[in-house]
């Protein structure tokens, strides 16, 4: 691919400028509008570097593309993916050039990790094209430190999640309701609208609803495409391994998810996984950030990277589903949906005398029968339960926590 660019005209061809604009603009027309992620209002729109990460299937493209559609700026703004076959013969440099000269103010730069040393061209444009602003999208597993070029001190780095319980209500109920933080929810709880009843929904979102693929339908078959690219293309791909290590990868994944919450043993997954042992902690991690698996410290630990995690869950709940043999133990589905749950906005760890804590507050997870007594001696301790409706005293529903962002 590089020798192709290096014969590549440093002017592009106007029908070639012409047919991105298109595409673009098909692009802007597909995009849903109205529902917008929590992440959006948090960005600042403003600055000359954006990058939005996140794992396959979580909704960047049509963040961006709202975005667009939001600024009305015409022919100024442009959207391009960077798989597209186009860039075989032209670089990202050349296009940001071309665009600016022909009066473009904003670019947005859809799956940068497909193209080969993106950060140097991005941090290139960055310094070349002032006038430019830059808006570009990829996977969780980018390090902006790494590479070509050191780009953190000059982008802003964004981090999106797949959609929480309550986005997911919002959507499918056509509602708003707002966003909590954890103090509000251990100390006062959530009121819903009288005629809405969150166990039924809770129980549809664990099994279908973090990614926004319920939408089009084929959930299972497009969950399994985004899972199988993450682990066949986006790992290998990054951490320069060859392919003989994506049924590694995948054994992995399958024993982690069969025992959720998996405490790690690092001999025994070498053994199963013909993963080196030495190797075994920077693969989790690779795993981690990809979105695939959650790893969980012991407060004692916090998350010193000379700690192996304490637990690792599968990234989200729908994953269990997937990845299950069988209907997973509802006991793995209740700490999986609290950590996924919480870990956007807080820092959830392992907790010797519970499930989890939070700064100053500790949680323990079960049923409608689940007692108080392992935590009862443990200041600001709460019961979470994951079939009951309503908070009261030191119990609080486990939907509400669906509701941290």
């Amino acid at each position: 691919m590089s020798i192709f660019r290096t014969f590549a005209p440093k002017i592009l061809k106007i029908n070639e400028m012409d047919t991105l604009r298109i595409l673009s603009n098909e692009e802007l027309g597909r995009c849903p509008q109205g529902f917008r992620r929590y992440l959006y209002e948090q960005i600042n729109w403003n600055a000359r570097l954006i990058a939005i990460l996140g794992s396959r299937g979580v909704g960047k493209s049509t963040m961006m593309v709202q975005h667009m559609q939001a600024q009305r700026l015409g022919e100024k703004a442009l959207y391009v993916s960077a798989d597209n076959v186009y860039f075989a013969l032209h670089s990202l440099l050349d296009l940001a050039r071309q665009f600016f000269q022909s009066g473009g103010l904003r670019l947005y730069i859809d799956e940068v990790h497909r193209y080969p040393g993106w950060s140097t061209e991005i941090k290139n444009i960055y310094d070349t094209i002032p006038g430019l602003q830059v808006v570009f999208s990829g996977s969780s597993i980018l390090d902006l430190e790494r590479g070509g070029a050191d780009l953190s001190r000059r982008c802003l780095k964004y981090h999106l999640a797949g959609l929480s319980l309550r986005e997911y209500i919002n959507f499918t109920q056509r509602t708003s309701l707002p966003q909590v933080t954890l103090d509000q929810l251990v100390s006062e709880g959530i009121s819903l609208p009288h005629d809405m009843r969150p166990l039924p929904l809770y129980n549809q979102y664990v099994k279908e609803g973090y990614y926004p693929y319920f939408i089009e339908g084929d959930y299972a078959m497009r969950c399994t495409a985004a899972l199988n690219a993450t682990l066949e293309v986006d790992i290998p791909e990054f951490a320069q391994l060859n392919y003989a290590v994506v049924p590694r990868l995948k054994r992995l994944l399958y024993m982690i998810a069969q025992s959720v919450p998996f405490k790690p043993n690092l001999k025994r997954l070498s053994e199963y996984t013909s993963i080196r042992r030495d190797d075994i902690g920077d693969t989790l991690e690779m795993m981690n950030k990809a979105g695939v698996i959650s790893s969980v410290w012991n407060e004692a630990s916090g998350m010193s990277i000379m700690a192996k995690p304490d637990k690792i869950y599968l990234n989200n709940t729908n994953l269990a589903y997937l990845l299950s043999q069988q209907t997973p133990d509802v006991g793995n589905v209740r700490e999986t949906f609290f950590q996924q749950s919480t870990r956007v906005c807080y820092n959830p760890l392992a907790s010797g005398k519970s499930d989890f804590c939070i700064g100053q507050f500790t949680f323990e997870t079960g049923g409608k029968g689940k007692t108080g007594k392992q935590v009862k001696d443990i200041p600001n301790s709460y019961i979470v339960k994951d079939d009951i409706e309503t908070k009261g005293g030191r119990t609080i529903p486990l939907w509400q926590f669906g509701f941290l962002y």
